[in-house]
């Protein structure tokens, strides 16, 4: 009985482990061709070693049409847009967090049920409303645009996140004469910078990989970020520059990767606020 249960136990575990590796593969094999692709000249849809190492892939898109304007596109979108979706987002968790009201939960529930909205399904009536407006193809636009569409899931991390920081205090420094705003920005948000780091962390990754906002609010071709140009390595009838594309793909990973590593010191601390209000 005991050798039985042993034997079952081994082929779970094993079980486990293969499944295990069929996933780890699913995320390594894209990530080997990116890799490997880059560096080969004769570049398909194949994972194999190239038959040569060269730079020609990166000579080729390294240039200020192809990668610099685009990415440079992007990161005045993605950046101001962030930095926007923070600020407003901090700004509306801080009452939702801090005063207790009957409206609260109602318009919690409304933030969430918009994080569920497809973003297919309002485009339209959004574009209308653009032309309208005179936003369209403007890049200030577009920032709105992606601000207005992180920003319920925005606040509602916030949120979650500012209810960890004792209202005790806050109270302390307004007895010391700072105000709603002041106790905000003084106490509140340096204390929860894990999770402003994460609230930045995900709307800049959610932008920076939207093809779909800016191929259809933009229309002027040295507007169109990153995300949309990488559609021009996809040639006319099916012909793809595979190497170059996966050249591109890496360059293009480059800055949320850098996000991320200058912000993981943020993302791997806690608040520390264990012993804030004893005594």
């Amino acid at each position: 009985m005991a050798l039985t249960l042993a034997s079952r136990r081994t082929t779970r575990r094993l079980a486990a482990d293969a499944g295990l590796l069929v996933v780890a593969a699913a995320f390594v094999l894209p990530l080997a061709w990116v890799g490997l692709s880059s560096l080969d000249s004769h570049a398909d849809l194949r994972v194999k070693a190239p038959d040569g190492l060269t730079l020609d892939n990166f000579d080729a898109i390294l240039t200020s049409e192809i990668t610099f304007t685009p990415l440079l596109n992007s990161l005045v979108l993605c950046g101001s847009a962030t930095l926007l979706t923070v600020v407003c987002a901090a700004l509306a968790a801080y009452p939702l967090s801090r005063f207790r009201s009957r409206f609260n939960r109602p318009f919690l529930l409304t933030i969430l049920f918009a994080t569920s909205l497809p973003i297919t399904a309002i485009m339209v009536p959004v574009y209308a409303l653009f032309v309208q407006v005179d936003l369209i193809d403007t890049t200030h636009g577009t920032v709105f645009f992606f601000t207005a569409s992180q920003l319920p899931f925005a606040i509602w991390l916030m949120k979650n996140f500012m209810d960890g920081v004792p209202k005790e205090l806050e109270e302390a420094a307004w007895t010391d004469g700072a105000s709603s705003l002041q106790s905000l920005i003084r106490v509140v948000l340096p204390l929860m910078g894990p999770g402003v780091a994460v609230v930045t962390v995900f709307c800049f990754v959610m932008m920076w990989g939207n093809f779909f906002v800016p191929f259809m609010l933009l229309l002027t071709p040295d507007q169109m970020p990153a995300s949309v140009s990488i559609n021009d390595f996809f040639g006319n009838r099916g012909m793809v520059a595979y190497g170059q594309l996966a050249a591109f793909s890496l360059v293009y990973s480059t800055p949320v990767i850098l996000l991320y590593v200058l912000i993981a010191r943020r993302l791997g601390g806690g608040f520390a606020l264990g012993g804030a209000v004893k005594g």
